[in-house]
């Protein structure tokens, strides 16, 4: 293998896909460069988003500004591709982060000299990114993080991997060092609820790893960072570090897993509890995110076992 390249996503959301065959026809509004991901989302039915399940065409997404590793490229029908791997979604699949395959053309080289700048992260459900005070450029996820530049009380001027942009103050808060817990939150657990409550009815999205759409793995995951714990990418690498929780000692924030043969078989889902007997998780294709009762939960005879990362 060559010496992988640093590259930077270069489009909102970047959909990783299992090989560069994956994508259908209709997948090209998610292949361009803007990916257009709302309206991609938009155009697919129930039916086609089950298939980038049932025919494991997409492992997970990427979010703009995000530093990857390109470690082959290739053409195929006149478009290029390449293999990336996520150093921020930790996997058992590659030690150097998450596999998969993004369109060339959603890739750029990494800036390198504000590697380790104050940020500014996005905190509203999504935020707009700017060319100046009335040019919109894209509109960005959740937990986007960019350079800072310069900062004035209404604008924060941002690093882009393609030049200079704006964010508004009230869509972002700054990071200049770890993550602290918010004033009067003096429990990280639940923090990780209280934000996953935002996000309740949206719809679920297979691999999905943005505010456009979670999966439950993603969603998990996304939770977590807000609070500045990176958890693994996937369901059943999560249940395997942290710290193992007893039912009984359950709190709010810690994650629950379930795996087929009534908690036996290979593990399927991962939601978060929410406390009083309650989990708040991205359930299927067919459902949107919701807070269900543990004793009615049609899962609950596959629980096997619950996993804590805050402290």
């Amino acid at each position: 293998m060559s010496i992988p390249k640093r590259k930077m996503v270069a489009v909102s959301v970047a959909t990783v896909w299992t090989k560069p065959e994956s994508p259908r026809p209709m997948d090209e509004l998610a292949l361009k460069y803007p990916a257009e991901i709302r309206e991609w989302l938009g155009h697919m039915t129930l039916e086609d988003k089950l298939d980038l399940c049932l025919e494991n065409r997409v492992q997970t997404q990427i979010l703009y500004g995000t530093c990857v590793l390109e470690v082959e490229e290739v053409a195929k029908e006149g478009k290029s591709w390449s293999k990336v791997l996520i150093p921020q979604q930790g996997t058992r699949k590659d030690a150097l982060g998450y596999p998969g395959w993004v369109p060339s053309c959603q890739l750029v080289g990494e800036v390198k000299a504000l590697v380790d700048t104050k940020r500014a992260e996005v905190i509203s459900d999504k935020a707009w990114l700017y060319k100046n005070s009335t040019e919109r450029l894209i509109e960005l996820s959740y937990l986007t993080s960019l350079p800072v530049l310069g900062e004035t009380e209404a604008w924060v001027k941002v690093q882009t991997p393609e030049g200079e942009g704006y964010l508004k103050a009230n869509d972002i808060r700054l990071i200049d060092g770890p993550i602290a817990p918010q004033d009067g939150e003096v429990h990280i657990g639940r923090g990780i609820v209280e934000q996953g409550r935002r996000f309740l009815d949206l719809p679920y999205l297979w691999g999905g790893m943005s505010s456009f759409g979670y999966d439950c793995s993603g969603f998990a995951y996304a939770m977590h960072r807000y609070v500045g714990i990176l958890i693994p990418r996937d369901a059943s690498d999560q249940a395997k570090e942290g710290t193992f929780v007893d039912k009984e000692q359950l709190e709010p924030g810690d994650l629950l897993f379930f795996a087929h043969e009534e908690g036996k078989g290979a593990i399927h889902h991962v939601g978060i509890y929410a406390g009083d007997n309650q989990m708040i998780h991205s359930p299927e294709t067919i459902k949107s995110i919701e807070i269900v009762d543990l004793s009615t939960f049609n899962l609950a005879k596959e629980h096997c076992v619950s996993r804590r990362y805050w402290k």
